[in-house]
């Protein structure tokens, strides 16, 4: 486990290190404003923090998985490991929802006491809230930058929990201006189901990947690379046409294979020297990546290289 920790890239241990001390201390603050309060709404961001602590101990395994080498039972890697660490974040974020539910009409039927001490609560609340929404925030851009769907998923949790703690705020603000109680658990069921498709947006973008779907963006840009090879006026190394392009990604990894036509007297060296040059740009491109080109003859009159 320790060797494995140790392949993770200095920025992203340092940043979900920050995310699970952070997550912990923010644990703390927030049950210790829902025991002075009394709050629904508190109680409902608090129980959310639970999850964030949990899904960020998931993320550093995840990222630890991710970065083990290929081996014989693994040839194309462990970065799917990615992908389960998100399903698992957005299923732990549907599991907190219920709990938010159901805790808030627990305390609607059987604890009916007001909030108290509203203004120590919104001190406590605007601080989390800062701090959270500055953490998420610098995680969901090293998750873009990295295309790790790993940080990427724990920084959107992270700003979701700023974005409820904002909430919160709203109705302690809400309850002292008016003193209508009323708003402390109304907010809490607004957050039970905003953390609720919270959840399900995250869980969807992870099974995507782990179902290998199409990324819209990669495929402009392949695609982009190979019509700027294509036909007489191509860039070099030119080729007739291709075919069959398909690609995926493996976490952060992509793989992708493609059909290339090459005119049909060229001898294999030749060939192989064209699919490698396209290969090479493709992996360039993409960043962490292996670009495979099966070649094939084409000698077609209709052809612009092979009928001149």
């Amino acid at each position: 486990m320790f060797e494995a920790l140790r392949r993770i890239p200095r920025k992203e241990k340092v940043a979900i290190g920050l995310s699970i001390g952070t997550g912990i201390l923010l644990l703390a603050i927030k049950f210790a404003a829902y025991w002075i309060t009394e709050s629904s709404a508190i109680f409902s961001d608090a129980v959310e923090s639970i999850v964030n602590v949990m899904a960020s101990m998931v993320a550093l395994w995840a990222l630890a998985a991710a970065h083990t080498p290929p081996d014989e039972k693994h040839p194309y890697g462990h970065g799917k490991a990615e992908f389960l660490s998100a399903a698992s974040e957005g299923g732990m974020i549907g599991i907190a929802a219920i709990f938010i539910f159901v805790g808030t009409l627990s305390h609607i039927f059987f604890h009916q006491q007001e909030p108290k001490e509203l203004v120590v609560g919104i001190v406590l609340m605007v601080a989390a809230m800062a701090v959270n929404g500055a953490i998420g925030f610098g995680l969901v851009r090293m998750g873009k930058t990295q295309k790790s769907a790993t940080l990427e998923a724990d920084g959107w949790h992270l700003l979701t929990d700023a974005v409820t703690s904002a909430a919160v705020l709203v109705a302690l603000a809400l309850v002292k201006l008016t003193g209508q109680s009323w708003f402390d658990p109304a907010v809490a069921f607004l957050i039970a189901g905003y953390v609720g498709w919270t959840g399900l947006h995250v869980a969807r973008e992870s099974f995507g990947g782990l179902m290998d779907v199409q990324d819209v963006e990669d495929e402009k840009a392949l695609i982009a690379i190979l019509d700027r090879h294509v036909g007489k006026r191509g860039a070099q190394p030119q080729i007739c046409s291709y075919h069959k392009l398909r690609h995926r990604h493996s976490g952060r990894y992509h793989w992708v294979d493609f059909h290339i036509m090459v005119p049909a007297h060229l001898n294999v060296a030749e060939g192989h020297r064209i699919a490698s040059e396209i290969e090479y740009e493709m992996e360039q491109m993409l960043g962490e990546g292996n670009a495979t080109a099966h070649i094939e003859p084409c000698g077609s009159d209709v052809c612009e290289i092979c009928g001149s």
